[in-house]
């Protein structure tokens, strides 16, 4: 691909507005965010607030650890973190700063956060409203987790951003990916032009698999596994798991997220790292095939939309089979096929929120790209008209997108019902 090619642009584009590091699990993270926002333009600290948020980010914030809070969990803390001493310069990683020394103001404010659904939400939406001293003042954040599209201050609007179509793939840049496109970039952009997100992404992400592994996170999905390995494989896919382990349990260290996601950050990446590792891969080789791995996570999701009751460890499973694919020698047709086998076995698995069982999905979802992998290596594959496998890797991928998006939006409201009964 040419530097000239309209794509070639867009594709580097797309890297660096998804390859951005975060700590914790993005979606407390992004009321953490939101939070600190609306403290600024309040001008003091809150002394209460209410969190207003659609389904999706309640189902994906109530059970997961808020990184530097001591082990706090939930919508609540995350606002208050946010709110006692959250920097919202930082965005995504807005509770860096956060010490031992903010808990106490942390507690203070918790029982004073309410938190609602939203009415009439987007897929991805929130609103924080504080209050001190009979002063007022709002932010809130749609459609991807650092977009603030309004800023209020007594009632009256700082800033404001107008809303379109929901995130649903209307971004012309992510438009513009194919999976023909990926290899064709792949295979021949300048590295130094993607080489700023992937390194850090391989630095980050390495960093807090190898903590999963060495602490005692989570359920210990990667140490489990990892005890268990007896080749590249094996090792990789622990290693993504253990990535999550930690990140859900409220390690502190940042990653390099995907499509909004820390967990499919760690997915796309980690599994190719070990085998690169494992294999003593060139470097370079390397960075290639993150490059495939992202752009394919990242057209998936695109597609699918932020969030969904279609788990999002799928989509980057599936492009880590296809990265690692391409890593080892897979041009296009392997690729592809290696995509669509992976699709056609776990699609459908379902999203219930961030917590501890992520890094089994993640696993999972490796492991489904690997065995599409080997598959597409016999030349043995899933055919157009067996579910929703259709001919062309593409149209197998609009399949998917229609699925996670649309029929699955009921799924949806049903798995909130079960975990939050009464909403």
């Amino acid at each position: 691909m040419q530097k000239s090619d309209p794509r070639y642009g867009a594709y580097v584009r797309v890297l660096e507005a998804h390859l951005k590091p975060a700590m914790g699990c993005t979606e407390p993270i992004a009321i953490a965010y939101a939070a600190a926002v609306a403290a600024r333009a309040l001008g003091q600290t809150p002394q209460s607030a209410r969190v207003w948020v659609s389904g999706n980010i309640l189902k994906n914030a109530m059970a997961v650890t808020v990184p530097n809070t001591g082990g706090r969990k939930g919508i609540a803390a995350a606002c208050a973190a946010g709110l006692a001493a959250g920097d919202p310069a930082l965005e995504l990683q807005v509770l860096s700063r956060v010490t031992a020394q903010h808990g106490p103001a942390i507690d203070a404010l918790i029982p004073h956060i309410q938190v609602s659904l939203k009415p009439d939400a987007r897929l991805f939406d929130l609103l924080v409203e504080v209050e001190a001293q009979g002063q007022t003042a709002s932010a809130r954040i749609a459609d991807r987790h650092t977009n603030v599209v309004c800023v209020t201050q007594n009632g009256r609007i700082l800033s404001q951003t107008p809303l379109e179509g929901e995130e649903t793939g209307q971004n012309p840049d992510e438009a513009l990916l194919s999976i023909e496109g990926v290899v064709d970039f792949a295979d021949t952009c300048d590295l130094e032009d993607v080489r700023k997100p992937l390194q850090r992404q391989i630095d980050l992400n390495t960093a807090i698999a190898r903590e999963g592994l060495r602490g005692d996170w989570g359920a210990s999905v990667g140490r489990l596994l990892m005890d268990a390995a007896r080749d590249p494989a094996g090792r990789a896919r622990a290693a993504a798991a253990a990535g999550s382990d930690a990140r859900m349990s409220g390690c502190e260290m940042p990653v390099v997220i995907n499509a909004g996601s820390g967990n499919q950050g760690i997915t796309v990446s980690v599994p190719l790292i070990e085998y690169a590792s494992a294999l003593d891969l060139p470097h370079e080789r390397l960075l290639r095939a993150l490059t495939v791995s992202n752009l394919i996570a990242i057209r998936l999701k695109a597609l699918i939309g932020c969030l969904s009751a279609y788990c999002g460890a799928v989509s980057a499973g599936c492009a880590a089979g296809a990265g690692v694919c391409y890593l080892l020698g897979g041009d296009l047709y392997l690729v592809s096929h290696t995509l669509v086998n992976a699709l056609a076995i776990l699609s459908g698995t379902v999203c219930d929120g961030a917590k501890p069982s992520c890094a089994a999905k993640i696993a999972c979802a490796v492991d489904a790209g690997f065995i599409g992998w080997g598959m597409a290596q016999r030349r043995k594959q899933f055919r157009d008209g067996e579910g929703i496998v259709k001919k062309g890797v593409e149209n197998t991928i609009l399949n998917v997108a229609r699925l996670g998006r649309d029929g699955m939006r009921e799924t949806d409201r049903e798995i909130l019902r079960i975990m939050s009964p009464g909403c």
